[in-house]
Order: structure tokens, then sequence, then C-alpha cells
């Protein structure tokens, strides 16, 4: 790919406009989202987390909602069409939930 033709704000308008493309044809997305599921987030904790998916039914539950609100989140950041105020409550509650579960798998 050629660089830009010129220098400073024509530069990023041309780059924004190749990210475009790149998103259009399926090969970039602007939004892509860092993988946020427990084991991603708790490494250390894998097997932790699936003693307790299996035989507490309150973790399971949370568990649930947790990567409910993660999926949201996702579909939200890849439609491209969102307001800060939808995406950070959601944000907000999955943070809450990890918050909560994380307690849960270091009591």
């Amino acid at each position: 790919m050629a660089l830009a033709p010129c220098a400073g704000y024509v530069s990023l308008f041309w780059l924004f406009g190749c990210l475009f493309k790149f998103a259009k044809q399926g090969q970039y997305s602007p939004f892509a989202m860092e993988a946020h599921d427990l084991h991603h987030e708790f490494p250390m904790h894998y097997e932790r987390i699936h003693d307790l998916k299996m035989n507490e039914s309150h973790f399971r539950h949370l568990f649930d909602q947790y990567h409910e609100v993660n999926k949201e989140i996702q579909r939200i950041e890849q439609s491209g069409v969102f307001t800060d105020d939808v995406l950070n409550g959601f944000r907000h509650r999955r943070s809450q939930l990890k918050d909560g579960l994380f307690a849960m798998l270091t009591a």
C-alpha cells in the first residue's frame, strides 16, 4: 500500500479511509475486542472456574450472566453503532459480575 500523498490531517483521512475499506472487506475491524471470557481474565483459576461451574449454582448463574453481557458488548462493538452510555453501562455490569466471580474464586 502506498503512503499518503501529503502530510497532516489529509493523512489521517487517508488512514481512516483505508481502515474503513479493510473493515468492509472483513479484513480488519476497528472495534475488534480482546478476549474477556473468564478463562482469559483469570487463567490461573482455570480449574477452580470449572469446579465452581459444576458444583455451585450461584457461581454458574453469575458465570452465565457474565458471558451474556460479554457477548452483548461484543455484538454492540462489532456493529459499530452504539452510544458511549449504552456501552459503558454494559461494561460496568461486566465489571461488577467479574468482581463477584473473582471474590468467589479466591474465597
